[in-house]
């Protein structure tokens, strides 16, 4: 049902876009130069720009309502995370913050310690 609905508004879009090229702009627009000319004199000029501004506020309302109808169709209540990043997020914790390591300074600091794992390597095969 989803696709299907998809399938449609994308196929409402490329309606739209043919609509709105094929309109009387101020320069002219597509419709006198791909044999819009011979539908203009045929049903007149007014009647043409009035049927391609309904058709194109027709073909807007149906995106917008077939939009606002796949997310209803999509969205259960929000039962169900459908992005990657929100159920990665969700299954993995928080991590704690780390504190901050501030050297003592003064008279009496003494050197941290060096651990086994940061000492440097020395190679002892010869």
């Amino acid at each position: 049902m989803y696709i299907a609905l998809i399938s449609v508004i994308l196929f409402l879009c490329v309606l739209l876009v043919l609509v709105v090229l094929s309109q009387n702009s101020k320069g002219g627009g597509l419709s006198s130069q791909f044999g819009g000319g011979g539908t203009s004199q045929l049903m007149g000029v007014k009647r043409t720009g009035d049927l391609l501004e309904k058709l194109t506020w027709g073909f807007a309302i149906g995106i917008i309502v077939l939009t606002l109808c796949s997310h209803m169709i999509v969205s259960d209540g929000g039962a169900e995370v459908r992005s990657v990043n929100e159920q990665r997020a969700g299954q993995a914790p928080a991590p704690a913050p780390a504190a901050p390591a501030i050297p003592q300074q003064g008279p009496g600091a003494t050197a941290p310690a060096q651990t086994p794992a940061a000492a440097p390597a020395t190679d002892t095969a010869q």
